[in-house]
């Protein structure tokens, strides 16, 4: 094919994604005054969270995927371009200081790499092979989880990634702005499809879209934390304590929980080794510190189930 047919069937291909069509309510924002201009977006917004509870049995479905791979020695890694990719980076490298999860348990990667995250690389995202290469650069094994994220849906980035995550047998998930009926570009374990309709602004997927994806992965990798036990009722307690406002939330959450001093949590995290989770049960069942990591051990990390036992 020639590459002036290539690029008028891409034409054709962008033409007809909603993603890329107008929207109706927004056609005379460039005259409208500041005011109408901040209540069009608004509006719209609005309307992203509606779409995603459509999809939230495929959103429980894949986070079901999730923990059962992180708890058999699996990761999850997300895959994208421009926007998406900076959004899966972003999700990555939140979990670790929120949840405590080592280092490359959750790791997102972009196309162009780490400079994308900054500034624009014109053509990373148009190959398959350089997501099928970013791929094989992270050892993809069938443990994994692999999780493409394109608003439109026809990243070739993107969908490089999950094609070659499926042939080394890793499950396999993606997330498009999308209508559900039109995801039909590959076979994928888990597709999610918060379909919010065309941008404000035609194909400023950074919007609406990017604001629907931010939520997705909030919910994938936050509900795949508490189902692994690093939330107490609703409190992240497997933080790491890598900096003084970490320190200060930790005391924090030990007082609340137990109830005990400032000082009482001061002392208790420094004979915890700075772990929350450790000195909580050691306040909670009156344990030295040998014993609550023993529980915890035993009760997979759910402090629950260490303080009932």
């Amino acid at each position: 094919m020639s590459s002036d047919n290539k690029l008028k069937n891409l034409f054709n291909e962008l033409n007809n994604l909603p993603t890329e069509k107008r929207n109706n309510n927004s056609m005379n924002i460039d005259v409208a005054l500041t005011s109408e201009i901040l209540k069009i977006i608004n509006e719209e917004d609005k309307t992203v969270p509606f779409a995603i509870e459509k999809e939230l049995p495929y959103i429980e479905k894949a986070v079901d995927l999730i923990v059962h791979s992180l708890k058999n020695s699996g990761r999850l890694l997300y895959f994208g371009a421009g926007t998406s990719g900076r959004l899966g980076v972003l999700d990555a490298v939140e979990c670790p200081p929120t949840f405590g999860t080592p280092d490359g348990l959750i790791e997102g990667f972009i196309a162009g790499g780490k400079e994308a995250m900054f500034k624009a690389q014109e053509g990373a995202e148009d190959f398959e092979e350089n997501g099928s290469l970013a791929v094989d650069k992270a050892s993809v094994t069938k443990k994994d989880v692999v999780c493409g994220i394109a608003a439109s849906r026809r990243t070739p980035y993107a969908i490089g990634a999950v094609k070659r995550g499926k042939e080394l047998g890793a499950s396999t998930v993606f997330i498009s702005c999308n209508p559900r009926d039109q995801f039909n570009i590959m076979e994928v374990d888990i597709a999610i499809c918060p379909y919010v309709g065309p941008e404000v602004i035609m194909g400023s997927t950074r919007m609406k879209s990017g604001t629907a994806q931010k939520l997705v992965l909030n919910m994938l990798t936050t509900a795949s934390m508490i189902k692994l036990g690093k939330i107490y009722e609703n409190m992240m307690i497997d933080l790491q304590i890598s900096n003084q406002k970490l320190i200060e939330r930790s005391k924090k959450i030990v007082i609340t929980i137990t109830g005990v001093s400032y000082d009482e949590a001061t002392d208790f995290l420094k004979k915890a080794g700075g772990h929350v989770k450790t000195a909580l049960v050691m306040i909670l069942a009156k344990v030295n510190y040998k014993e609550a990591k023993q529980r915890l051990e035993k009760a997979d990390g759910f402090v629950r189930k260490t303080i009932n036992n």
